[in-house]
């Protein structure tokens, strides 16, 4: 029960602090997960996005 005391005592017994907890949480889920599937976007998409193929044609219109 100490942990369960603990998380308790220091989060869930002032309701500010708990709804700050929570929204906090959301937040960091949401820039992980977003960080996370445009990571495995890109890797499954090499050499078929605009940022991997502007260099070859930048420089075939600057020629």
């Amino acid at each position: 029960m100490g942990l369960a005391d603990a998380f308790y005592n220091s989060i869930v017994r002032r309701n500010s602090i708990y709804v700050s907890s929570i929204f906090a949480g959301a937040f960091a889920f949401g820039v992980g997960l977003d960080l996370g599937v445009s990571s495995f976007w890109d890797r499954w998409n090499r050499g078929r996005q605009w940022k991997d193929i502007r260099a070859k044609y930048s420089e075939a219109a600057s020629e």
